[in-house]
Parts: C-alpha cells; structure tokens; sequence
C-alpha cells in the first residue's frame, strides 16, 4: 500500500512506460533497520522535486509512469524473493520498465532472478559477495554472489566501493569481478570512468541497474542502513549513471533508505536519482 504516487502521477498500466514497485523489506538487516520505510518515504520526497530536469531538458510529467504500491510480503526472506522474482517477471513481459524501491539490498537477487543475458551495473559502498554472514547465504552482505552465481561474475561491475573483506577481494579478483572503488570514481577524470562503464555495457545486450544509496558520502546520505565514510557526491554518481543509461536499460531499482535516522534528506537523494534517471531514459526514447 502506499498513500502517495511517485512524482504525484499515476497513469493506467496499460498506457505506462515505467512500473513503480515498491519492496518494503528489511529481514536481513544487520546494523541499522528501516528500509522497509523507504518506498513511503521516497514517495513522499519525490512530491517536492520540481519536474523539469535540467540535466536532459525535458519534463519527467510527462513520463508515463504507472505507481502499483508496494508488494506485501509475509514469511521468510526466501519467499519473499521468490514473489518478488514472479511480480518482476511479469512487468517485464509487459514490456515495461521496473523501478524499484527498496528496501535491502537483498531485493536486486529477487529482481535479477526473473532476468537472462543481462549485465548488472551496481552502485554500492560495499561489494556484498561474502559467501555467508552471520549464517545466512541469502542475506543484504552475500546477494552479489549468488547473482554472480546465477548470471556469472564477468557480467557484473560495481561501482563507489569502499567497505570490502578479504573474501569478497579474493573472490573478486579470481572471479574478475570489475569493480571501481570510491576514491578512484572521486579522483578520477569523469571521461575515463564512463568510458570503463561504456566498454563494459557494450558488451551486452542489456543490463539491470542497481543503486545502494549508500554509495554516496553519509554527509550526503546519512539515513542508511550501513553507512562508510568517503563516498561519492551525487553529482558524480548520476553523471555516471547518466552514462550507463545511454545503453539498454530493462530496469533498475534504489535501496536501502532507512528514513527514521534523518529528517528526509536521503529519501531526497533517493527520489532525485529515481527523478533523473526517468529523465535520463525518455530523452533517449525521443
């Protein structure tokens, strides 16, 4: 349920280009809880953004956009995903592009389980390929390995990391997961970085986008479910993002906005990427 619409509008589904789902979810949290709170409060934000975009010239108003509310998911995390995978499968058999709200992080495998041949462009401070964390294989710290399970660890990037283990670096490096870390994406000349991302989404018919806002400095952030110091700004992520959408995108979703440890300024952030990137894909559909 919901008591908003994202952007205040609502087309029918039939008409729509964009699904809004909202995933209320925070099972596997293990330091600050809450993101089951950030599909309403990303809702609520997105109120207050103006609707013309700067960045692309064009009105998100006039976007179709068809808000469905949020999934209610009872029982284990488990099961929880596996309706998420059947809801998913069936928006994108509709032909329509799926913007989910989170929510833990743990929702991309649940999304990305409905998905084949796509490439996985992820925005996060952590990699999140732990094998197991705290005894659970399915969890918000180990779902990047068993999608680079599912659809193999070379159609994956990740990108702002700056929290890691000695597992995930071992595992990344003889999986030849590509990652960029945080002060690399900082310090580094914006051309070469969207030319790593335009080389690495060449290679593929489409690709799935996922963005933890934690990816973006607490300063900017703060209300996160595991927030880490030296994150990116949100001008570098949606310039790179903005270069990432120039290829086929078949969805994507934001997560782990936990609204209560702030007074709404990263469910703001939250609603603004969403905002852009609607912006980003209807000047390419024009």
């Amino acid at each position: 349920m919901k008591t908003s619409n994202f952007l205040g509008q609502n087309k029918e589904f039939d008409e729509s280009t964009y699904v809004i789902l909202g995933v209320p979810i925070d099972e596997t949290c293990t330091y600050r809880p809450g993101s089951r709170f950030g599909p309403l409060a990303i809702r609520e934000a997105s109120q207050n953004l103006e609707s013309y975009s700067l960045r692309t010239r064009k009105d998100v108003e006039d976007a179709e956009v068809f808000d469905v509310g949020d999934m209610i998911l009872n029982g284990t995390i488990e099961e929880s995903l596996d309706r998420l995978q059947h809801v998913v499968g069936e928006v994108l058999a509709s032909k329509k592009i799926l913007v989910s709200l989170g929510g833990e992080h743990t929702i991309t495998y649940g999304c990305v389980k409905s998905l084949k041949d796509v490439a996985i462009l992820s925005f996060d401070a952590h990699l999140d390929m732990r094998d197991e964390y705290l005894g659970r294989r399915l969890s918000h710290a180990t779902f990047m390995r068993r999608i680079a399970e599912f659809i193999g660890s070379d159609r994956i990037m990740e990108i702002g990391i700056r929290a890691i283990c000695n597992e995930e670096v071992a595992f990344a490096e003889k999986a030849n997961v590509e990652y960029i870390t945080a002060p690399e994406a900082m310090r580094n000349n914006r051309t070469e970085l969207t030319g790593r991302i335009h080389d690495f989404l060449s290679k593929f018919n489409r690709f799935y986008l996922t963005i933890d806002v934690d990816v973006l400095d607490p300063s900017y952030a703060p209300a996160v479910g595991n927030p880490v110091p030296e994150g990116l700004s949100p001008t570098v992520l949606l310039d790179l993002v903005q270069a990432a959408c120039e290829h086929e995108l078949i969805g994507f979703d934001v997560v782990e906005v936990t609204p209560h440890y702030d007074y709404g300024i990263t469910a703001l952030q939250a609603a603004h990427i969403i905002f852009n990137i609607l912006a980003f894909l209807e000047k390419k559909r024009m």
